[in-house]
Order: C-alpha cells, then sequence, then structure tokens
C-alpha cells in the first residue's frame, strides 16, 4: 500500500530536490479522485518512473502532468496520462539531509 521512491533529477524543484525521498499510497485515490496540484508518481512508456504535478484532469479522465523545471518532460512532451498508469500520490516528503 506504501511505497518509498528517492528523486532522481530536477523536474519538481526547488520543492523536490535530487536525492530527496517520497512515499506514495493509493489510498488517498479511494475516497477522492486525482486532482490538480496532487503529486503523483507514474510510469510513462519510454521515459519509466516519473513524479509529477497534476496540472488537470480532462473530460476522458486523462491526467495532465507538469514539472516545474523548465526542461521537463511532462504532458507538454508525451501528453495526457491515463489513470491507470498512477501508482500512487505523494503522501509524505523527506528532504535530504
Amino acid at each position: 500500500m506504501l511505497k518509498l521512491l528517492k528523486i532522481t533529477g530536477d523536474s519538481l524543484t526547488p520543492e523536490y530536490q535530487n536525492g530527496d525521498f517520497v512515499i506514495i499510497s493509493k489510498i488517498p485515490f479511494l475516497f477522492a479522485p486525482p486532482s490538480p496540484g496532487d503529486v503523483i508518481a507514474f510510469r510513462q512508456v519510454g521515459y519509466g518512473l516519473l513524479i509529477k504535478r497534476i496540472e488537470g484532469v480532462t473530460q476522458y479522465g486523462e491526467v495532465n502532468v507538469i514539472g516545474s523545471h523548465p526542461e521537463s518532460i511532462d504532458s507538454r512532451v508525451f501528453g495526457p496520462i491515463r489513470r491507470e498508469s498512477i501508482l500512487g500520490k505523494v503522501i509524505w516528503h523527506i528532504q535530504k539531509g
């Protein structure tokens, strides 16, 4: 139900830094659907495991994600993601010491 992931890269800097850890869970989505502002982890074909912030949800239930870094690989590059590819919502952020 819970998964610990290490942040690699600068997609969501400055809030999430390379080397930080996050704990993700699918439990929050049992009570409310993914919504703008949620930070999620998901798998994207050709890019692997990614962490991004939800920018919006389409009328077809797809999710547009965005990183805060100007060179982030996100929905601006690969388009919306399917809800089924979401591994979980970030519920805890552990900053590197």
